[in-house]
């Protein structure tokens, strides 16, 4: 038996084959299984800096209690912390405490009072199911639930799962 001989042309197939599966999968991966994206301000410091880079999972959307989640509210994304989840009830009470089902919520990873903003969001409010209420790590003047209301199922992208430091290195 005679042995096929390789031609010029093997080689350059090769990698023309083996860069397509390469650039397909990660097209898969990062275009419905991941997702990245830059931190689109200070709201969530100092957990998450402006301008650092969140990989996030699209495929979850089963949100829980202090799960850091990337939503699309009126054409804008957010990062925020789910506080409470679809049948909870969420009240801030008037001296800036956070309440959930009735009961206080001591956050030991959150440094600020929780404020009402004032017109928005009528409290105590019953979370519809399949919505959560999204709260941001500074929330003396971030953007929240507390100004665009509880986030539905549909319009949550993903949940963050790691953080790649940009800054303050």
């Amino acid at each position: 038996m005679k042995k096929k001989e390789k031609g010029p042309m093997d080689q350059p197939q090769k990698f023309l084959i083996h860069a397509f599966v390469l650039i397909t999968a990660l097209w898969l991966m990062y275009g419905w299984v991941f997702g990245l994206l830059h931190a689109p301000n200070n709201d969530m410091y100092p957990r998450i800096d402006s301008g650092d880079l969140l990989l996030y999972y699209r495929l979850d959307t089963d949100m829980k209690a202090q799960d850091i989640a990337v939503l699309k509210k009126n054409n804008t994304v957010y990062v925020g912390r789910v506080v409470a989840v679809g049948g909870d009830t969420v009240d801030i009470t008037d001296n800036n405490r956070l309440v959930i089902n009735g009961h206080s919520v001591y956050e030991n990873n959150i440094f600020y009072e929780t404020p009402r903003f004032e017109g928005f969001v009528d409290y105590p409010i019953t979370l519809e199911p399949d919505t959560c209420f999204v709260l941001v790590d500074q929330r003396r003047n971030g953007e929240d639930s507390r100004y665009y209301g509880p986030v539905k199922k549909s319009e949550i992208l993903g949940t963050v799962i790691t953080i790649m430091r940009r800054t303050n290195l």
